[in-house]
């Protein structure tokens, strides 16, 4: 398998069922990747809800490179007009931040209920996103701070709760999922890079192998010293397993688990804090 699958069907589902839950909020809190920024960022959210603010958070910061991630964060708020925040899970302090920034996007809303004779209540928003961006993590961390779940709204099914943050939001507890729709396969390369498609849809080898070229071409002292390469020496997933020594029986190297391992290790940050585009190339996008 040398690309990655789609399926059409999955995909218009899930567009649906996020059109359902964004008529429902004020408010959306989207996240990103930081590490790739463009890729995870989905081009159609404004059609699909328009004239909704929205707060953009690029996640994992942690594990992105810090000297792009303030370049990246200036060139999605010129594209969107959006307000972006950098943010990553291990950082407790910028809660408070996303929560003042939803409740200022909602002054607008609130003030035209209040003039329609309206009774006052708190912004709804909800948590949106491209697999394993950190949505459900972002949820958790904001629900830390409510103390109760405010039960079903009216045309709300059961399983959606709506939880008080404080007496100015409510937060939808479950998130909505972007599909992934992506007819750029070095986008969608990207996207299995992060571990935001499904494994069912590519093949280790052939996303391993495209990880290394992006990495050669922007990190190649980085992935050379964590290897252990010389700076002639060729890097591909043949040469990394018999540097690590992952020998199969009659001494064939284990490209398979020198693929999965590289991908986990790039996914933790163990081999370094990496971003995967640079702006450059999508300035003129």
């Amino acid at each position: 398998m040398s690309h990655i699958h789609w399926y059409p069907g999955h995909i218009a589902k899930a567009q649906k069922q996020l059109k359902e839950k964004l008529n429902l909020v004020d408010v959306i809190i989207e996240l990103l990747d930081a590490r790739i920024p463009y890729s995870s960022w989905y081009k159609n959210t404004a059609e699909l809800c328009p004239n909704k603010p929205r707060l953009i958070l690029m996640n994992k910061t942690d594990v992105a490179d810090s000297k792009y991630t303030k370049l990246w964060a200036d060139f999605l708020h010129k594209k969107t007009n959006c307000k972006v925040i950098p943010t990553n899970l291990l950082n407790k302090n910028d809660t408070n931040i996303i929560i003042s920034e939803v409740v200022n996007l909602s002054k607008e809303i609130m003030q035209k209920r209040t003039e329609k004779g309206l009774l006052p209540r708190p912004t709804r928003t909800m948590v949106i996103g491209m697999p394993n961006v950190g949505k459900s993590s972002t949820i958790n961390r904001l629900v830390k701070r409510a103390k109760t779940k405010t039960g079903a709204k009216a045309g709300v099914t059961r399983q959606q709760q709506w939880v008080r943050i404080n007496e100015k939001i409510e937060l939808l507890d479950t998130p909505g999922i972007i599909p992934t729709i992506q007819d750029d396969q070095f986008q969608a390369l990207k996207l299995a890079c992060v571990n935001s498609i499904g494994e069912n849809a590519y093949d280790s080898e052939y996303v391993a192998n495209g990880l290394i070229e992006i990495l050669l071409k922007y990190y190649n002292k980085e992935i050379r010293k964590y290897y252990g390469f010389l700076e002639n020496e060729e890097i591909n997933l043949n040469s990394i397993a018999l540097k690590k020594n992952w020998i199969l029986k009659n001494s064939i190297p284990d490209i398979k688990r020198a693929s999965l391992i590289l991908l986990s290790t790039f996914r933790d940050g163990k081999i370094g804090n990496f971003t995967l585009e640079r702006i450059e190339e999508y300035d003129n996008v």
